[in-house]
């Protein structure tokens, strides 16, 4: 079995990793199928914490553009989708056996727990997977950014990005059969390349607190252990020589 190579991490799952592929709302073998990798990941001996985005129940940024709801309320739509996930997945998770807790960043204290560092910090040593739902439980910042805060809160190792592609790309790949993925980049190159992989204020984040990000594909069996235990797969983001 692998040992890990990074004790601690903050893995970021997006919506539509719990949904069929142009689908909404959860599939069921979707959310079973992430909860077994995530699983895996926790049997060689890491922490897990996990951010999940909404985008499959919901999409506060696509409501607020049509002009009909503003979008301090609209991102706490959004918010509320990204609850639903993490009960969804915590109950998963339990199913398969792996004792799993979900903090909100907004108060909705007859589901979840809300948020306080100390204690999704004492979860995560007695080994619970933490899934930190509602985002940072403000308006106007995304699930990345979320991600990357609850990364530094929790002293995590790494940032692991997992997406349905393998990796960062010069432009996307589903439209340029002729994009060029990168190995490696600093948080710089991805900003100045102006790659949407994440947030800047998520880049910015991880690049002050020295946070390495890996961006890879999770829909392949395996690779969120492997990420965990050192393999290289997808890209890695670190800070400049």
């Amino acid at each position: 079995m692998d040992q890990p190579k990074y004790h601690r991490v903050l893995l970021k799952v997006s919506g539509e990793g719990l949904c069929a592929t142009n689908g909404k709302g959860i599939d069921g073998d979707e959310l079973e199928t992430l909860a077994r990798e995530i699983l895996a990941a926790t049997k060689i001996g890491t922490q897990i914490g996990v951010v999940v985005g909404g985008g499959n129940i919901i999409r506060g940024a696509k409501l607020a553009k049509e002009g009909r709801i503003p979008q301090a309320t609209a991102d706490y739509m959004g918010m509320l989708g990204t609850v639903i996930n993490a009960l969804a997945l915590k109950e998963m998770l339990e199913k398969l056996g792996q004792s799993t807790r979900v903090l909100t960043a907004i108060n909705l204290t007859a589901v979840a727990e809300p948020f306080i560092r100390g204690r999704a910090i004492r979860h995560l040593e007695k080994g619970r997977v933490v899934i930190f739902a509602a985002g940072t439980g403000n308006p106007f910042f995304t699930t990345d950014t979320a991600a990357a805060l609850r990364a530094v809160e929790i002293g995590a190792d790494i940032l692991l990005k997992g997406t349905k592609v393998d990796g960062v790309y010069d432009k996307d790949p589903v439209k340029h059969p002729d994009a060029v993925r990168f190995d490696t980049l600093t948080y710089t190159e991805a900003i100045s390349r102006h790659l949407k992989v994440m947030d800047v204020s998520a880049f910015d984040m991880c690049r002050a607190h020295k946070i390495p990000i890996a961006v890879f594909n999770m829909k392949t069996p395996g690779h969120i252990a492997e990420v965990v235990a050192g393999h290289p797969h997808g890209t890695t983001i670190t800070a400049e020589e």
